[in-house]
């Protein structure tokens, strides 16, 4: 378990939209905020830091979306390498989880809730954050968006 004082925020990288929610360590819970819009996911970085300055996160969370088979991915590699930039711009720790599937079991959640499948206009992207977030809490792992998706995930090499 991660202990944390403050909120954390998570993040799910994406092209289009990023999904974003907040949580607390001390309870391991999480909720999704709205998603902030992305063009070839360069976010736009005022909303970002304006949600920075709002939450004071004690950290920041990304998801990486690996391949189903571990393999690193090209978006493994930009949903980095936007951890990185929030690390930088932020000046806050950021960490990296394994999000394969989340978006998936998000869509799941908001059909269950009566959701649209239209994803477009009924975006689940702060739900995927959320889970996201709260497995980070669960995984009680400290991995900083500063290691390489290689060293962690050796098979990825391609």
């Amino acid at each position: 378990m991660i202990t944390l004082s403050g909120p954390v925020i998570g993040f799910d990288f994406g092209t289009t939209r990023i999904g974003v929610a907040a949580g607390q360590a001390i309870t391991g819970t999480a909720s999704p905020l709205a998603p902030v819009a992305a063009r070839d996911g360069i976010p736009d970085w005022s909303l970002l830091e304006a949600l920075i300055t709002e939450w004071q996160p004690a950290a920041l969370v990304v998801g990486i979306p690996l391949n189903m088979d571990g393999t690193i991915s090209d978006m493994s590699r930009r949903a980095r390498k936007f951890a990185n930039r929030l690390k930088e711009r932020c000046q806050l720790p950021c960490y990296l989880i394994d999000e394969r599937l989340s978006t998936r079991e998000a869509k799941q959640i908001s059909m269950a809730r009566g959701g649209s499948t239209n994803f477009k206009e009924n975006s689940v992207d702060g739900i995927a954050a959320q889970l996201i977030l709260e497995s980070w809490f669960e995984s009680g792992q400290l991995i900083s968006s500063e290691t390489r998706l290689e060293d962690l995930y050796g098979i990825g090499r391609d």
